[in-house]
């Protein structure tokens, strides 16, 4: 019988400051034959999310550090190619946690049957994926928007961030943007349907939300922290709510300092930080939503694609720098 080779990218060292391709390590094992129980999936797209860098680091967060030595964590969709479990038949596309490796042996827990006739099976990483319910939860439970509010998204061109500006225009929101660059701020425009965005690139973020929200700010998704969240704290109106989904600005080590904290209790501002699998009980709503919308084209998304399990380090690396276009994806297959 011919041997499996499954090839795996491991965590090598903690980062000291910026990820390096030093980081990481790839391997090649040998897959052992399955037992009773378990089930074989070919992973065909690998997940990379910002979320990934802070579990690099060996300190206190609302996870458990990525231990070193062992595959990086990452959410995966592929086929079944093996069952010796009857409720897993060969040929069936599912989605898991494998993490950055080209297969993945499962108990049968912890997979989920994707239906990749109607949606691609990449978007089950995306816009019918965790970055679409976190967006999802964060402005439905969190932002609670209003017909007529003002309601400001950073990251806006992202996985996470373009779905929450769709999904707050369908509440009759005005919708602005924060994204890094001409073509992504033409893109949350013109193709997502934002009513505006601001070029965090040019310089000016401040200057540029006060011309975007002259009414001031509602309701703040975001994914960025640092001067971003400085900026929008300023704008922010009475009784404004503040959706923490992410801090990306510090990922790498940089200092996050608030400099308005005092405008929590002036403007009586609502702020909540959110990690979207402490809330599971919301996913199928979630889930049945984001899915009838993309699948109707409705909800527009955008992915970037990185050929290969050898190009994940440094696809996650500039999705670290906002070089990707999208959900950064990594195609194994």
């Amino acid at each position: 019988m011919t041997e499996t080779i499954n090839r795996q990218i491991l965590l090598a060292s903690r980062p000291q400051g910026a990820v390096t391709p030093d980081n990481f390590r790839l391997v090649e094992t040998v897959l052992p034959p399955l037992q009773d129980g378990q089930v074989r999936v070919r992973n065909h797209f690998l997940s990379l999310d910002p979320y990934m860098r802070g579990r690099m680091n060996d300190g206190k967060s609302y996870a458990a550090p990525q231990p070193v030595g062992e595959v990086m964590i990452g959410g995966t969709v592929g086929e079944v190619v093996a069952s010796r479990n009857g409720h897993w038949q060969v040929g069936d596309h599912v989605g898991a946690m494998f993490g950055w490796q080209e297969f993945g042996t499962s108990d049968g827990s912890g997979l989920q049957k994707v239906d990749a006739s109607a949606i691609p099976l990449s978007a089950y990483l995306g816009v019918v994926g965790m970055p679409g319910v976190t967006g999802w939860y964060g402005l439905n439970r969190i932002l609670k928007p209003v017909a007529g509010e003002t309601v400001v998204v950073s990251a806006a061109s992202g996985a996470v961030g373009s779905v929450v500006g769709q999904l707050a225009k369908r509440h009759g929101c005005r919708v602005v943007g924060i994204a890094g660059g001409a073509e992504k701020c033409s893109y949350v425009k013109d193709e997502l349907g934002f009513d505006a965005c601001v070029d965090y690139k040019a310089g000016d973020v401040l200057g540029g939300l006060k011309a975007a929200a002259p009414q001031g700010i509602d309701g703040y998704f975001d994914n960025v922290g640092g001067p971003t969240l400085d900026a929008a704290m300023v704008l922010m109106n009475a009784f404004g709510r503040i959706a923490v989904c992410g801090a990306i600005a510090g990922y790498d080590g940089a200092p996050l300092v608030m400099k308005y904290p005092t405008l929590i209790l002036i403007s009586r501002l609502k702020v909540e930080g959110f990690i979207v699998s402490e809330h599971m009980e919301v996913w199928p709503e979630a889930l049945g939503q984001l899915g009838g919308l993309a699948a109707s084209g409705q909800l527009k998304y955008r992915e970037s694609v990185a050929e290969g399990l050898q190009s994940a380090p440094e696809a996650f690396i500039g999705l670290l720098k906002g070089r990707n276009f999208g959900k950064q994806v990594v195609k194994l297959i």
